[in-house]
């Protein structure tokens, strides 16, 4: 990078000088405030790419019975849902050569992971109307013909499955963090890995110059497309076809009888995620809430069903989440994470392996009538 002047010509020649941002915190209010800085690309359909501000300072837990343990600087999404990771560093903070490729590939293994869709909507939503952006504007942006427990259903799949972008923004980028750029770009086939070096250049009075360049388009186009955001979902055939050759008799039991009844009183969906994982929207109060979700997971090889307990609360109010929670069935190992929601407020994806289930008699009839009391707006039963 050349420390040379750039220059504005209008009634005059001005020369605008490079310089540094004062603060970190100026430069990531700057970003929070100008995503329009690190667009670019297009999205799927050709319409170029534009970033909404998810949250600055996103939460990152590390497990479900815990709350933030790192803060991630900002958290983006484009209108394909694909959530974008944003790192900032100045040039002058030597975090910048390689500790901040930890701290990012932390952030984004344990967002994957631990962020539902429920509290991407709820962050997005409160971030709007904290920064006075009007709400069904900027849905509109996003939303297309989706709903919005749709569009962040698919953010939050397109997490599962690691499709996302990973941003780390600098007034400078070293020698060492472009080539980590590189060869992560190279070897990650669904998460896309930038650099970008965003100089400032000021004038006289307010004016000022910014110029990003982007380190890692090259990497990102030698990816074999067939490798890159496939959008395929899992469908019942799929899920069938699992269940019917890798579950033992108790166990597939358990799984057809959760999906016949997702399919007869409800709506399947299913994920888009490596290995097959359908989730279940169910009529509640006037709307579509997704309850559970089942993942037959390929290594290591487990079968787990989780609770939707943030989009419950977000939907419906912790009350009828805290009395769907009361009326699940007694298995030991949920029961336990279900106290650590109470705790929480309901806000996570407490889970139970299929085999734990199967072994407790009565579990799956638990937990279908827990469903339709949910769907109906009755409590537990005394």
């Amino acid at each position: 990078m050349t420390d040379q002047p750039v220059f504005v010509l209008g009634s005059g020649l001005q020369a605008l000088e490079p310089a540094a941002f004062d603060t970190e915190a100026e430069f990531q209010e700057l970003l929070a405030r100008h995503p329009r800085v690190l667009d670019f690309g297009s999205l799927a359909d050709g319409q170029p790419l534009r970033l909404v501000l998810v949250a600055r300072e996103m939460g990152v837990p590390t497990n479900v019975e815990s709350g933030p343990a790192y803060w991630l600087d900002h958290l983006f999404v484009d209108g394909d849902g694909v959530p974008t990771l944003v790192e900032v560093k100045r040039a002058s903070d030597t975090r910048i050569r390689r500790e901040v490729v930890g701290q990012m590939l932390d952030y984004a293994a344990n967002g994957a992971r631990y962020w539902p869709a429920a509290l991407l909507q709820r962050s997005f939503e409160e971030t709007c109307v904290a920064d006075g952006r009007s709400l069904g504007e900027t849905y509109g942006e996003l939303l297309g013909d989706r709903s919005p427990e749709e569009f962040w259903s698919m953010v939050e799949e397109r997490l599962a499955a690691g499709q996302m972008r990973l941003l780390f923004v600098a007034d400078r980028i070293p020698l060492e963090l472009r080539a980590i750029v590189e060869f992560l770009n190279r070897q990650m086939r669904q998460t896309d890995v930038y650099a970008i070096e965003l100089t400032q250049y000021r004038g006289d009075g307010d004016l000022r110059v910014l110029v990003p360049r982007i380190h890692g388009e090259v990497a990102t186009a030698a990816k074999s497309p067939t490798g890159r955001r496939s959008t395929q979902r899992t469908t019942r055939d799929d899920m069938d076809a699992v269940i019917r050759t890798r579950l033992a008799p108790e166990p597939r039991r358990v799984a057809t009888a959760l999906l016949d009844h997702g399919a007869a009183r409800g709506r399947l969906e299913g994920g888009t995620a490596k290995y097959p994982s359908m989730s279940v929207y169910y009529p509640a109060a006037g709307r579509q809430v997704p309850v559970w979700t089942l993942s037959l997971y390929d290594s290591p090889v487990k079968e787990e069903l989780a609770f939707s307990f943030g989009s419950i609360t977000h939907h419906l109010g912790r009350d009828r989440a805290e009395a769907f929670a009361e009326s699940l069935p007694m298995v030991p190992e949920l029961r336990r994470k279900l106290e650590v929601q109470r705790e929480k407020g309901y806000n996570g994806w407490p889970s139970v392996p299929l085999d734990s289930l199967a072994s407790e008699p009565g579990a799956v009839d638990g937990i279908l009538a827990a469903i339709e009391q949910l769907m109906h707006g009755r409590g537990a039963p005394d």
